[in-house]
C-alpha cells in the first residue's frame, strides 16, 4: 500500500457484523415520524412508575413484585370476565381457551413469588416503616378475582370504600353469579338436574356446598363422552383451583420466609390469616365427586 494514500472509512458495515444484518434485514431505524415501541406500551409510564419511599436497595424488587403482578391480574379480570360470559352463551370453546389462560396466569404470578423470596428478613425490614398500612390484603383486583371465582365476603368490600370508582368494580363482581354459578345454570340448561337453590339465589352469598350439585357433575363425569363439553368444562375449572391454590401456597410461604408470623402491615395475621385461606374450596363437588366415581 502506498505510504502516502489515506483511504476513505467506509460507511458500510463488514458482512456478518451485527450491524451489517440489521442493515441487510431493513429494519426501521428511524421513529422520528411513526409509533415505537415504547410509545405503543406507554413504556415512559410504566417505567416511571416506581416511587421507592426508602433507602433500601430491595424496594424497588418489592415494588416490581407487585405492580407486574397487578398488571397479570388485569389481564386475568378481562379473561374472566370474558369466560363467564361465554359460558352463560353457551360458548364453552372461547371459554376454555380463556381460562386456561388464567390458570397459565397464575402459574406465572407462582414463579414471580420466587424474585420475591430472594429478599431476606432483614431487607424487608429496613423498608417495611415506609409501607404505612398499605398491603396486597387491600388490591381491588384480587378481590374482584375472588369474587369472580365466587369466594364472595361482603366484609372485603370496605377497603374499597374509600374510592368510589374502585368499589363499583368491585361491588359488581361481588353481586355477580361467579365462574362456578353460571357453569351449574349451563348444567341445567343441558338437562342435568341441578337443585333450584343454587341456579336463582342471592349471588352476594357464599357459595354453599350440596349434594345435589355433586350428582349434578357425577353425571358427567360418568358418561363424558355424551356430555364431552362438560366434562372438560369440570377439567377447566379443576386446572384454575388447583393453579389458585399453588399461587395461594407460594404466597403463605414466601410471606413466612420474609416476614416469619409477624402481622401483616394491612392489619392482619399475616401468615396465620393467609393459612386460613388455603382451606377455602372455590368448586368443591369438582374435587368431592373424585372419590365417589
Amino acid at each position: 500500500m502506498c505510504p502516502h494514500h489515506n483511504p476513505t472509512p467506509s460507511t458500510a458495515a463488514a458482512p456478518g457484523l451485527p450491524e451489517s444484518i440489521v442493515h441487510d434485514e431493513k429494519a426501521q431505524l428511524d421513529f422520528s415520524k411513526s409509533m415505537s415501541y415504547g410509545d405503543y406500551l406507554q413504556l415512559d409510564a410504566i417505567l416511571t412508575a416506581q416511587k421507592p419511599l426508602s433507602p433500601a436497595h430491595d424496594e424497588l424488587l418489592f415494588i416490581v413484585q407487585h405492580q407486574t403482578s397487578e398488571l397479570w391480574m388485569k389481564l386475568m379480570l378481562h379473561e374472566l370476565r370474558a369466560a363467564i360470559g361465554h359460558i352463560a352463551q353457551d360458548e364453552l370453546q372461547m371459554a376454555f381457551k380463556m381460562l386456561a389462560r388464567v390458570s397459565k396466569i397464575m402459574e406465572q404470578l407462582v414463579h414471580a413469588w420466587d424474585v420475591l423470596a430472594t429478599m431476606t428478613p432483614p431487607e424487608y425490614t429496613a423498608m417495611r416503616p415506609y409501607l404505612g398500612q398499605s398491603s396486597g390484603f387491600q388490591s381491588y383486583q384480587y378481590r374482584s378475582i375472588e369474587f369472580a371465582l365466587g369466594n364472595k365476603n361482603r366484609a372485603m368490600l370496605k377497603p374499597h370504600e374509600h374510592r368510589a370508582d374502585l368499589l363499583a368494580q368491585v361491588q359488581a363482581a361481588y353481586e355477580a353469579p361467579s365462574l362456578y354459578d353460571e357453569a351449574l345454570r349451563l348444567l341445567a340448561r343441558r338437562g342435568i338436574p341441578v337443585p333450584a337453590s343454587h341456579l336463582e339465589r342471592d349471588w352476594t352469598q357464599p357459595y354453599a356446598e350440596s349434594d345435589g350439585v355433586e350428582q349434578a357433575w357425577l353425571a358427567v363425569y360418568r358418561n363424558p363422552k355424551e356430555h364431552w363439553d362438560l366434562y372438560q368444562l369440570g377439567e377447566e375449572l379443576t386446572d384454575l383451583e388447583d393453579a389458585f391454590r399453588l399461587w395461594r401456597f407460594r404466597h403463605v410461604t414466601t410471606v413466612e420466609r420474609v416476614i416469619g408470623f409477624k402481622r401483616g402491615t394491612g392489619g392482619t395475621g399475616g401468615v396465620s390469616y393467609l393459612r386460613k385461606m388455603l382451606d377455602v374450596v372455590l368448586f368443591p363437588e369438582i374435587w368431592r365427586l373424585r372419590t365417589a366415581l
